[in-house]
């Protein structure tokens, strides 16, 4: 069901914190500097925030009171979202709905997240379901989606590993990315193997991180010192069941969210200049190009070898570095990609900057569970 809303919801405030690995803090030390400088930022009182929206996937109960404590605010009504690697965007898709809707006038998203609690290791996963009770685990579904595609499409592996290069080539000018460092592609080859044919700098890295936006109705945007980005697109969806043959090359969740958010956003992929997208292993930013419309099914590689998808490109994707170097400290991810594109469309993104961007583009997917492409996904459309 469409729902058109007259309301205009803006991103006023941004905050971030760099993703990393901190052992010694709590998930609301990780937490409160990226809300206070998104509330800072947006320049509005904190008795206007109507309700907070936390998205986080294994932080536990009550993460957002926990963090929204710590600064003093509390009392609004404050929403815990849980959507796998989708939470925070989920969180804030019910956000934008809530002032689109009138609901609100200004809210506060958090996407927060602490893995090094776990120790290291895959992410864990429910037990419950049967892929994950065999054996399933992230690294070795996204490699069955590479080996396939490899062999349908002809992709290599040193073709593959160039995915990570780019990602390290962004994310060395990101002051906010877990992994600054540059790699080649002999480094990437040579890297310890994980499931095949992926190496370690074929993966994400985990770790914690915290990234906010405050929102507010577009009357109320207007009146503040900051430079207002709207959003013009919100869409979530979950995967479809199916208990019998899965196209593992081709992520029908995301191609038939990006339909949703173009239509939405009465927009095509023509129209964006910057993306930020789920690569959480480097086959699948190859297989979103596909599914956003950039390039046709099995044209990818051709994309990436272009140049397009680079920094100084008609269309740079990941500039931030994207999961591959800027983390993926899970729940944080969703909002810390809607960070990224604000700031890129207002100019200040230092030195990974997309020159002249205009609309820009966030995409995060949740998770795996058998007999579905993934869990749910969350597709932004943002313009200034």
């Amino acid at each position: 069901m469409k729902t058109d809303f007259s309301r205009e919801v803006c991103v006023v405030g941004t905050g971030m914190i760099p993703f990393s690995k901190y052992p010694d803090k709590t998930l609301a030390e990780i937490g409160w500097p990226a809300v206070k400088e998104a509330i800072v930022e947006a320049g509005l009182p904190p008795k206007q925030i109507g309700a907070v929206f936390c998205g986080t996937a294994l932080g536990g109960m009550l993460a957002g009171q926990r963090v929204m404590k710590t600064l003093g605010i509390t009392g609004m009504p404050i929403i815990n979202v849980e959507n796998a690697c989708s939470s925070s965007s989920s969180a804030l898709a019910l956000a934008w709905l809530s002032v689109a809707s009138g609901q609100h006038d200004v809210v506060v998203v958090i996407g927060v997240e602490k893995l090094t609690k776990f120790g290291g290791g895959t992410l864990p996963l429910e037990r419950e379901d049967w892929e994950v009770n065999q054996g399933m685990v992230m690294p070795a579904l996204y490699a069955m989606r590479a080996r396939r595609y490899m062999h349908e499409y002809g992709l290599t592996n040193e073709q593959l590993a160039q995915v990570s290069v780019k990602a390290h080539d962004h994310g060395a000018t990101n002051p906010f990315a877990q992994i600054r460092k540059r790699v080649s592609l002999e480094e990437v080859m040579a890297s310890r193997p994980v499931a095949d044919p992926f190496t370690l700098w074929h993966c994400c890295p985990t770790g914690d991180g915290a990234a906010a936006v405050v929102l507010a109705a577009g009357h109320i945007a207007r009146r503040t010192d900051t430079k207002p980005v709207r959003i013009v697109a919100s869409d979530v969806t979950s995967g479809l069941f199916t208990d019998g043959f899965r196209d593992m090359t081709w992520p029908e969740l995301t191609a038939r969210g990006a339909l949703e958010a173009y239509e939405m956003a009465g927009l095509g992929p023509e129209d964006i200049d910057v993306a930020e997208i789920h690569d959480a292993f480097t086959i699948a930013e190859l297989m979103y190009y596909e599914a956003f419309g950039f390039c046709p099914r099995g044209a990818a590689y051709g994309l990436l070898s272009s140049g397009e998808t680079s920094l100084g490109g008609k269309r740079p994707v990941n500039p931030s570095g994207g999961l591959l170097s800027r983390g993926h400290p899970v729940g944080a991810t969703g909002v810390a990609q809607a960070v990224e594109v604000v700031r890129q469309l207002q100019g200040r993104a230092g030195a990974h900057q997309v020159e002249g961007a205009r609309v820009g583009l966030t995409h995060a997917t949740g998770g795996g569970i058998a007999g579905v492409d993934h869990g749910a996904c969350s597709i932004h459309v943002f313009a200034r």
